[in-house]
């Protein structure tokens, strides 16, 4: 089975490709993934002040997905082509 190309993932509509990087990054236990998108979102400028202590991991995990959990279905605004460009770029480097 061969992996998409870059071609076949950019023609995915965002929705999808995020369900896809999700899943992967799930399976690796990638918290630096969903941490680098964390970032990206709109109303995240008090996320980059979060210390990254080992103790506050689970719930800055538990926001991040509860954040893109609200964005399901919803436009990501100004900070969609970054996005999608991170969910193909780490769809593409971890096969």
């Amino acid at each position: 089975m061969t992996s998409p190309s870059f071609a076949e993932l950019d023609a995915l509509p965002t929705e999808e490709l995020r369900e896809l990087a999700f899943t992967r990054a799930r399976e690796h236990l990638d918290v630096r993934f969903f941490w680098s998108l964390l970032k990206r979102l709109p109303d995240s400028e008090n996320a980059s002040e979060l210390d990254g202590a080992p103790n506050t991991i689970g719930p800055i995990v538990d926001e991040a997905v509860a954040l893109f959990r609200e964005f399901e279905g919803h436009g990501y605004g100004d900070q969609e082509p970054v996005l999608r460009a991170k969910f193909i770029d780490y769809l593409q480097k971890h096969r």
